[in-house]
């Protein structure tokens, strides 16, 4: 079976930018892939490149085995991309939107069925004759993912979809997406919302400062090395003024008397921190223990690569 998308030693520069630095990645049909990385990283280039807005300086790059430059005409049928920005004609109601959208596609006289399914599942059923300037950020933001599906393309790329979005309509959100998935869509998402990565993804690419720095499944990746640390949280009955060296080395975050410290399980001692704040005068109360999480893996490898 040809993957969903194949990238190959792709390169790009803006003037003396290097955006990109030989960049690989296979995605598989059916996969819901989570493509992250800090701001500037290079996602939302290689997103324009699949999406044929961009042209890379070298490599190959397909989309259900059609070539984005020699057959982009089917590589972008195969391709649904709900952008970061909120793009939209202003003149025109939610349905016939979706209706001129779907005439790009030839299918503007057969698509109304899969348009009153899309409006369905995105809870925009009573908005569909309303005029897009009307419509609230979150509404706009469904209706660019409607847009995106309008031609039933195999691969869907999600671009930073739920940035502020409250979380009523988060949820309903990946519902459908998440039914989307689950009738056999690929589905790419790009997201600063760590946890909802580490929810939905099966496997997760790590981009930064233009290279593929982790490729592996979210259970790879948590358990790694990077993957290793723990938050421990100490409740001080009385506060400290001067906290020792091994714990101050360590420290995340202090709010009245409760300090969150980072730790490596394989070389950092629970034991030999408490010791520490108790020479120093401190009455602990309580503790608690917080194992790694995507987040923390994500962090310790963008300042790895930094």
């Amino acid at each position: 079976m040809l993957p969903a998308i194949e990238i190959e030693n792709v390169h790009k520069h803006f003037g003396s930018l290097h955006a990109l630095k030989g960049v690989s990645l296979t995605i598989e049909q059916g996969e819901f892939f989570g493509l992250l990385g800090p701001n500037g990283a290079g996602k939302s280039t290689l997103i324009n490149i699949l999406a044929g807005l961009t042209r890379m300086d070298s490599g190959a790059v397909t989309v259900m085995g059609h070539d984005v430059v020699k057959d982009y005409r089917q590589s972008r049928y195969s391709l649904g991309v709900v952008p970061q920005e909120l793009v939209f004609d202003p003149f025109f109601s939610v349905r016939e939107l979706l209706e001129i959208q779907a005439g790009y596609f030839g299918q503007r006289k057969t698509s109304g069925k899969w348009i009153d399914r899309l409006l369905e599942g995105l809870k925009l059923t009573d908005k569909a004759s309303s005029n897009m300037r009307s419509l609230s950020g979150g509404m706009k933001r469904r209706v660019l993912i409607a847009q995106a599906l309008v031609h039933k393309p195999q691969v869907v790329i999600l671009d930073e979809p739920t940035a502020g979005v409250d979380v009523e309509l988060r949820s309903s959100l990946w519902e459908f997406i998440q039914m989307l998935h689950q009738e056999g869509h690929t589905i790419v998402l790009t997201t600063h919302y760590l946890e909802e990565a580490e929810m939905l993804c099966d496997r997760i690419g790590i981009i930064n400062q233009g290279e593929m720095i982790a490729l592996d499944s979210k259970e790879a990746l948590l358990a790694k090395g990077v993957g290793q640390l723990r938050t421990l949280r100490i409740t001080l009955a009385n506060h400290i003024e001067a906290l020792p060296d091994l714990v101050k080395s360590k420290l995340q975050h202090a709010s009245a008397n409760v300090l969150e410290i980072r730790l490596d399980r394989h070389n950092d001692s629970i034991v030999a921190m408490m010791d520490a704040l108790r020479d120093a005068g401190g009455e602990v109360v309580d503790i608690a223990i917080e194992e790694s999480d995507l987040e923390d893996v994500f962090i310790e490898l963008t300042r790895q690569a930094t």
